[in-house]
């Protein structure tokens, strides 16, 4: 049986000091809510001439009151 998506959360950064610790963003973004389950992560690499940008899609399945965050 497929689990539910209940959220859908975006990291992004671009500048260079906000792309190292985009990993402890994440962490501790899912320690604060140990209710959801992650389904699906995605990441995404973009940059132009001057920027690199970086994004992180978590998809989780949890309890409904999770969604409401």
């Amino acid at each position: 049986m497929a689990k539910s998506i209940s959220t859908v959360k975006t990291f992004s950064a671009t500048m260079a000091k906000d792309r190292a610790l985009l990993g402890e963003r994440v962490t501790a973004w899912l320690s604060e809510r140990p209710e959801l389950e992650v389904l699906q992560t995605i990441v995404k690499q973009s940059s132009d001439r001057k920027f690199h940008c970086i994004s992180v899609v978590l998809i989780c399945g949890g309890s409904e009151t999770a969604a409401q965050e």
